[in-house]
């Protein structure tokens, strides 16, 4: 069969960074780019491509993918790599929901360190609170000045709050 088009042989550092262009966009564009052919498929799956894939807020996420295999998959995939949204979503739910401190406190700071503007004031908050730990209090309350003074409080608030009242309807 005779090609129409050079495009499969563009350098992969090309094809990655139209990737990367596309996730950003939203998950469905970036499913659309992986069924155009083989290379799209094949960089679209790349861990750097899926760590900038657009996640929408929690008030605009369809729930039912919980029960979709593929979707799951593709979600816990997005974990594992260190998504830094669904890092900071799963975050508040292991730490508030599931009381998994261990667990929840390592992936709110990997979410922070990602640079997840709304981990970083969950993060803060959490430092702020802690009793015993006044280096801990003075990082918390560095943290929070700095996210104060890029005006960022806001949105990083209305971000923890969409995640929990989403995770725990009844409760927040």
């Amino acid at each position: 069969m005779e090609r129409f088009s050079n495009a499969f042989k563009l350098p992969r550092d090309v094809w990655l960074a139209i990737a990367i262009k596309v996730a950003t966009t939203s998950i469905e564009d970036l499913c659309r780019f992986c069924m155009t052919c083989c290379v799209a498929r094949d960089v679209g799956d790349e861990d750097t491509v899926l760590r900038m894939v657009a996640i929408p807020p929690p008030h605009d996420m369809n729930w039912l993918w919980i029960r979709d295999p593929i979707r799951r998959r593709f979600f816990e995939r997005c974990i594992e790599i260190g998504h830094p949204e669904l890092l900071f979503r799963e975050a508040l739910q292991e730490l508030y929901i599931r009381r998994n401190h261990a667990v929840g406190w390592e992936m709110l700071q990997n979410a922070a360190r990602n640079g997840l503007d709304a981990a970083k004031y969950a993060l803060s908050m959490e430092l702020l609170i802690r009793r015993d730990d006044s280096d801990a209090k003075k990082e918390g309350l560095e943290q929070f000045r700095t996210l104060e003074a890029d005006n960022l409080l806001p949105a990083c608030y209305s971000s923890c709050f969409a995640v929990l009242t989403i995770s725990w309807p009844d409760e927040v």
